[in-house]
């Protein structure tokens, strides 16, 4: 082919190519929208993915804090009642304390020298009563404190006085006044007792 031939056919081809081109061009303006359009759209769907996994976690974060909450309250609602139950005795013990007292100064001032007779049985009656007494409110949880022997404890004794001693070491009680008692590991009543100083 001339150069002349090679020239038109170039031309030719050109002004086939100028109107797929010119079509190209008149579409890319609309391409474009349609592409910035669907980055709005994505960026929107985003932000709207974001809030909603935020409000997720808030939700979840929020039913965490009430699981725990509940969790709480059935706790100390189950100590309460533990300590209801526990404690629940207290006012009828502390009532119960006198006669206790009173059954222990029977037994120590009956006289019993004699070995058969009327005191004799009495003593072993009172006695008995007592004793039976202490077994009725030990299965409760009451717990005698006698501390005769024992170091003074200012948690469970009350010291009416302090005496010198050579049977005892310095701060040790001598002698029990009164019986202390404790109900579950509370104290309703301290031992009032003498002190030994040494």
């Amino acid at each position: 082919m001339s150069k002349e031939a090679e020239k038109v056919q170039e031309e030719q081809m050109d002004e086939v190519a100028t109107p797929e081109t010119e079509a190209e061009t008149v579409e890319s303006p609309e391409l474009v929208d349609e592409l910035t359009q669907a980055n709005f759209r994505i960026e929107e769907l985003e932000q709207a993915l974001a809030a909603a996994t935020a409000k997720v976690d808030e939700q979840k974060d929020s039913v965490v804090r009430a699981a725990a909450e509940t969790e709480n309250i059935r706790r100390r609602a189950a100590m309460d009642v533990e300590k209801a139950r526990k404690f629940a005795l207290e006012k009828f013990v502390n009532e119960l304390l006198p006669v206790m007292d009173n059954m222990d100064h029977a037994v120590a001032g009956l006289n019993i020298e004699d070995e058969e007779g009327p005191m004799k049985a009495l003593h072993e009656g009172v006695n008995l009563t007592r004793k039976t007494l202490v077994s009725a409110v030990e299965k409760f949880g009451v717990k005698v404190v006698d501390p005769t022997g024992e170091t003074f404890n200012p948690d469970q004794h009350q010291a009416i006085g302090m005496q010198p001693s050579d049977d005892y070491p310095a701060n040790t009680v001598m002698a029990v006044m009164q019986k202390g008692y404790m109900l579950n590991d509370r104290l309703l009543r301290p031992a009032m007792v003498m002190v030994s100083q040494g």
